[in-house]
């Protein structure tokens, strides 16, 4: 299976067990005690892929000034970029979970897929060195829109319907799910009784503002 992956980006590993360990939640560490989990090499991939990308925009737009270049560095390694970068590999059938994540839908969960893809890139680091997650990233990075986002939809959506109505949004957490170090929360923003967006995030704030981001877009249809 892990040979299936490493196709798929297009990458493969001297050494296989750092790309398990990239696919292994924390839930299944804990569950299997000599086994390590992928934090550490979260950690270590979100670095070498900021560093990627900066350097990549650096390049592709010589005369852009640093605010501009990283609120659009800030849009590329997104979580919900990253999340999205998951599903196209379908990362989530590859991963080691507990079974407490299994029974809750972790293989689809964003804030897995988004850590376990910073987590293979940190892998692939470890095991090629920089030249071999550039040949993992840029192919990926190529293809993405390069827009500016600030991340504050809330503040958006809010100056979008003062605009239009008298109203305000409000926002309502319709689930909370996952264990205690890793919980997601779902919130919906609606207005005037109408839900406008559904957004999901590790915590309140970060829910409410997935939220904001979906009904901002919908709304600018």
């Amino acid at each position: 299976m892990l040979t299936e992956l490493e196709r798929l980006i297009r990458y493969s590993f001297e050494d296989t067990t750092i790309l398990r360990e990239a696919l292994t939640h924390k839930s299944y560490s804990g569950e299997h005690k000599a086994v390590h989990h992928n934090e550490r090499l979260e950690f270590l991939g979100d670095s070498i892929l900021g560093a990627i990308v900066a350097n990549y925009l650096y390049n592709l737009c010589p005369h852009s000034e640093e605010g501009v270049l990283s609120k659009i560095k800030s849009n590329l390694v997104s979580r919900h970029n990253l999340y999205l970068w998951a599903k196209k590999l379908d990362l989530g059938r590859f991963m080691r979970l507990g079974h407490g994540e299994l029974a809750t839908g972790g293989r689809q969960r964003d804030s897995i897929l988004s850590n376990a893809m910073e987590a293979v890139v940190g892998a692939v680091y470890l095991d090629g060195g920089y030249p071999a997650a550039e040949q993992v990233v840029l192919p990926w990075v190529r293809t993405q829109e390069l827009k500016q986002d600030d991340g504050d939809y809330k503040s958006r959506l809010q100056e979008y319907i003062q605009k239009r109505s008298r109203s305000t949004p409000d926002y309502e957490v319709l689930q909370t799910v996952g264990p205690e170090h890793d919980k997601v929360f779902t919130v919906e923003v609606s207005l005037d009784g109408k839900r406008l967006g559904i957004g999901k995030g590790r915590n309140k704030k970060l829910a409410e503002q997935d939220a904001a981001r979906d009904a901002y877009r919908r709304l600018k249809k």
